[in-house]
């Protein structure tokens, strides 16, 4: 039974009259290119292709072009926005800002770019005056979260048409009936990852890497050298701050996603626990990013008092689970964002990192707020700090564990 009438007997058909004309979130790639004369068939709607550039390779310089040649090949009008430096300005810089690794690992890098990628979706369909959004997101992952939770909250009225999901389709008949339709498609069936990307970093899935004994193959990786095969010899690279943000906008991170990489920084292969439950395995390059965390981290720990130090983590962690759980646009947010952005007025200075086969080691780091104090931290003999001054304070200190252990006793 050929594909579409195997979706038809499956699904109510009737659900989707009046839907005239459908706008996709489109990348390229395997399941979007098969979307689109599915949902034309099935759908019996016109499609309009929407690809974002957010710093992908594939889409620099005229690259994007390929993507509407495609799409405009597969019978879809496209539209391609270039928000690169939207993205990297804002929620790129405000995810430094807030030190945002998921469980402790995961730069975000997918998660951060699809608010961005609905706004544009939402302006195509304004423009177009569609009736429906639609995405090839799996209704075992993450985006789907993502895209229909900013869906809504921009346009509450659009219908959401999620084939992947709505009619349970494997990427095995994907690829098998692209195939058959003479689909050009970036995988084959002997390889069939799920690749993300953009300028702040790369994820893959699927295939081999769903075995989570098995070491990552090595063409997973076509971002970051593999540290065994960095270079010999260390190299280190400033990063300067003001505000708690980079300086250097969209250059800085293609410079450090370049020079990551070349000393294999910023592989990271995570058990990771999904939103909707599920435990996945998951795969990120991950360089520049990577660079800038660890350096800004680093930053925030010279600057701040150890009251800032102790708390600003708590609000980091959530921030970087909304951003992950795809409630970029939920009230708690903003509030968040607002106090990570008084916290950084005085995350000002420089630091110098060490990059070495995989690791990016912190060598040093200068800045004119920061709360430290020379005079009274060395050892030297001329030193301002009173030692003599410690015995009141370790007495008042010890103060509760002395009496308690006597009530004890």
């Amino acid at each position: 039974m050929d594909l579409v009438e195997k979706i038809k007997s499956k699904i109510d058909v009737g659900q989707y009259d009046g839907v005239e004309k459908v706008v996709l979130a489109y990348s390229g790639g395997v399941d979007t290119s098969v979307m689109i004369p599915l949902i034309q068939e099935v759908c019996g709607a016109e499609v309009v292709a929407v690809t974002v550039g957010l710093g992908q390779d594939e889409y620099n310089g005229s690259g994007w072009e390929k993507a509407k040649e495609k799409a405009e090949s597969l019978g879809a009008k496209h539209y391609f926005f270039d928000a690169t430096e939207e993205f990297v300005e804002g929620p790129c810089w405000q995810a430094v800002k807030a030190n945002c690794l998921y469980q402790g690992s995961y730069p975000n890098s997918t998660a951060l770019g699809r608010p961005i990628i609905v706004e544009k979706l939402v302006e195509a369909a304004k423009k177009e005056g569609a009736d429906a959004l639609a995405h090839g997101c799996t209704g075992k992952g993450n985006d789907q979260v993502r895209f229909d939770i900013c869906t809504h909250s921009l346009m509450p009225d659009a219908k959401i048409i999620a084939p992947v999901r709505d009619w349970n389709l494997g990427r095995d008949e994907e690829i098998a009936w692209a195939e058959g339709q003479g689909i050009h498609l970036p995988v084959k069936a002997h390889s069939p990852y799920s690749v993300d990307s953009n300028i702040w970093g790369k994820s893959s899935e699927c295939g081999p890497l769903e075995d989570p004994s098995l070491e990552p193959p090595e063409d997973v990786f076509d971002w970051v050298a593999l540290p065994e095969d960095a270079p010999d010899v260390a190299e280190t690279v400033t990063v300067k701050f003001e505000g708690g943000k980079p300086i250097g906008g969209v250059g800085l991170l293609e410079e450090l996603n370049a020079l990551g990489a070349k000393h294999g920084i910023g592989i990271i292969d995570a058990m990771e626990d999904r939103t909707i439950g599920l435990k996945s395995r998951e795969v990120y390059e991950c360089p520049g990013s990577t660079l800038l965390l660890n350096a800004h981290k680093d930053l925030e720990k010279f600057v701040f008092t150890k009251e800032e130090n102790q708390f600003k983590p708590f609000v980091d962690k959530h921030w970087a689970e909304t951003v992950y759980y795809g409630l970029w646009f939920n009230p708690v947010m903003d509030a968040m964002n607002a106090f990570i952005d008084e916290s950084q007025k005085k995350v000002t200075g420089e630091v110098t990192l060490k990059l070495f086969k995989g690791h990016a080691k912190v060598v040093g780091r200068k800045s004119g707020n920061a709360i430290y104090d020379h005079n009274l931290i060395t050892y030297s003999s001329d030193s301002g700090f009173d030692q003599l001054h410690s015995h009141g304070f370790i007495k008042l200190w010890g103060l509760n564990t002395v009496t308690a252990k006597k009530v004890m006793a």
